[in-house]
């Protein structure tokens, strides 16, 4: 009897060791931190699945190289993992954050990290209406205040503010759409062009992201990475409906990304200085991105302006990725695995930078540095 006394001691008194730090034993690998993902397309994990939209990618062949589910299409727009899932696995996290709209997204799966990203999803409400619904970053922020209140019942107020402070990486890979089916849209946004400068419409997008990383940082958001926007002129869409060489790129989107990327820049150090406690880490998306696609041969791809998996034109860059495309053999071989998205390859190669990479492409310090702060 003594000895079971003891035995039951030593579980109780192992289980509240645990509990101190807002884990059970089943969870201990929520010392591994989490990952909570926003943005659109690039990053989208399958938020898209659960709502009325004509931006759906869990169709085949997307997702045919992704392990996890078999080679079965879960709503991200790639053939396999997307940065955000392996950012997440180069850090040491056992879980892909899920989608929040996803049914199994509940209890303490959330501790794990919650991707809130969704295709055509832009920094302004307005973009993607083309594709009637997406989640825009407002309202993937209102959506991290309702996990952020479960947490607060999963962990309780204390250790629920220290675990999302010191232990989550908030990661933001967003802006695309809002030049791409937005401000560039040809109708719909012919309006806004004429009444708008180029100058203007990006005063409005760093306005709206400073409003909506600030709303984080009330929920106690502490590390932040934000991407700025990539080569979106150098895309095979891009490159096909401007019947382009292969080797150019169409200089207006390409020159509005460069404008919006110098002031996200400085908007970000700006916000490193101002919010205590706070670190905004820089993704230099657009030269990670270029440097494939220049030198895409150095990398060990054959093409870096033909997508593997679409329809129509000399680089397949008109019709999306569906059960009707064409799709190359050679996945890996390919920089873009559709007419707008970079295969699993290149999002392998674009995330080992940022989780271990130099100031040119990630800084003031890489994603390794800053989820060991």
């Amino acid at each position: 009897m003594a000895l079971n006394f003891h035995y039951i001691l030593a579980l109780v008194s192992l289980i509240i060791s645990f509990s101190s730090f807002g884990i059970s034993q089943s969870d201990e690998d929520l010392s591994k931190g989490a990952s909570f993902i926003f943005g659109d397309s690039l990053v989208d994990a399958g938020n898209n699945n659960y709502l009325p939209t004509l931006s759906k990618a869990n169709i085949s062949p997307n997702g045919i190289d992704f392990k996890a589910s078999g080679g079965t299409p879960t709503g991200r727009y790639t053939n396999g993992r997307t940065i955000g899932d392996i950012v997440g696995e180069e850090l040491g996290q056992t879980h892909y954050a899920l989608p929040f709209l996803a049914p199994n997204t509940t209890g303490r799966a959330v501790l794990y990290g919650v991707n809130y990203a969704s295709g055509g999803g832009g920094i302004m409400n307005a973009t993607g209406r083309i594709f009637v619904n997406r989640l825009s970053m407002d309202i993937q922020v209102d959506y991290f205040n309702i996990t952020r209140k479960q947490i607060d019942k999963l962990l309780g107020a204390s250790k629920a503010k220290e675990y999302i402070e010191k232990r989550s990486i908030f990661s933001i890979t967003i802006g695309s759409n809002d030049f791409l089916n937005n401000y560039l849209l040809p109708v719909i946004s012919v309006g806004a062009r004429i009444t708008e400068s180029p100058d203007g419409f990006v005063d409005d997008l760093l306005n709206h992201l400073r409003g909506q990383l600030t709303r984080l940082y009330q929920l106690d958001a502490r590390k932040f990475i934000v991407g700025n926007v990539g080569p979106i002129g150098c895309i095979p869409y891009q490159k096909t409906i401007n019947q382009l060489n292969e080797d150019e790129c169409v200089s207006l989107p390409n020159k509005l990304a460069l404008q919006y990327n110098a002031r996200l820049k400085d908007l970000l150090q700006e916000m490193n200085e101002n919010f205590k406690g706070a670190t905004f880490v820089h993704a230099n998306v657009y030269d990670l991105v270029m440097e494939l696609i220049t030198n895409y041969a150095k990398y060990g791809f054959k093409s870096s302006s033909r997508a593997c998996c679409g329809n129509g034109g000399q680089f397949a860059g008109i019709i999306p990725c569906g059960p009707s495309s064409s799709v190359c053999s050679d996945r890996d071989k390919h920089v873009f695995w559709d007419p707008y998205h970079p295969s699993q390859a290149a999002n392998l190669i674009i995330a080992k930078q940022l989780v271990n990479g130099d100031p040119k492409y990630i800084s003031p310090m890489n994603l390794r540095e800053l989820r060991d702060l």
